[in-house]
């Protein structure tokens, strides 16, 4: 295996949160041997073949009180993906992420701060996920564990979009996504990484919803003017 393809491998780990790799003992050599580490995603990867794999998932705890998969929605060719914690009572009752009151807020954050730049866009020509695919329960924060298993689907969904940009809504989609711990106040408005994808961190539409809060609303204007500025200019 050569130096570029384990480092691949090594990064695909580390995005998932594995920390450490274990190995037997080397077996008498072969000819010809192939690696034996798994592809990091099946050849011709599309969301529909994730979807499939992800199947009537029961891979983790949070099956447990779920009543639908929320995979994901929009264009599979959008050149940017909004990525939140995980379902609410409403996207787990419908099967499709924010479309309570905080994804209506984030509907008309994308559609009124693009039409207000000159950007001609709806909310259907992107692409919505979120880091976790079961509803947590009480809407509490995905645990660590739980975001590992769910991370394989976030990785192939943004592998097989190869959006632009991403923008993590909130400080759980900001850290699984980036890795750094900061809270979201100090992460805002800040160009960060995901396997060489931009990624601009904002508030998610939920914290906005609280009164005390307003004045963070201007801010998250600013991160998605700057996001979409970025990716359509």
């Amino acid at each position: 295996m050569d130096a570029d393809l384990l480092r691949r491998y090594l990064e695909f780990y580390q995005d998932l949160g594995i920390t450490h790799l274990y190995r037997k003992a080397a077996p008498a050599p072969v000819a010809d041997r192939s690696p034996t580490l798994p592809p990091l995603a099946p050849s011709n990867d599309s969301l529909l073949k994730i979807l499939e794999d992800i199947g009537d998932c029961r891979r983790c705890r949070l099956h447990e009180g779920r009543a639908k998969i929320v995979f994901g929605v929009g264009s599979e060719r959008s050149p940017v993906v909004f990525v939140g914690e995980g379902p609410g009572a409403d996207e787990d009752a419908q099967g499709i992420p924010f479309v309570g009151r905080a994804g209506q807020l984030l509907t008309q954050m994308i559609e009124g701060t693009a039409k207000k730049e000159g950007i001609p866009l709806q909310r259907e020509e992107v692409y919505i996920c979120n880091v976790v695919k079961c509803r947590p329960p009480g809407n509490r924060t995905p645990e660590p564990d739980e975001m590992e298993i769910c991370g394989q689907f976030l990785y192939r969904q943004l592998s097989t979009i190869r959006p632009k940009a991403i923008c993590a809504l909130g400080g759980t989609a900001a850290r699984a996504l980036t890795g750094h711990k900061e809270g979201v106040t100090k992460m805002r408005g800040r160009w960060f990484q995901w396997r060489e994808v931009p990624v601009m961190v904002t508030y998610h539409p939920s914290y906005l919803l609280r009164p005390y809060n307003q004045s963070a609303k201007r801010e998250a204007w600013d991160d998605l003017k700057k996001l979409l500025h970025f990716v359509y200019d």
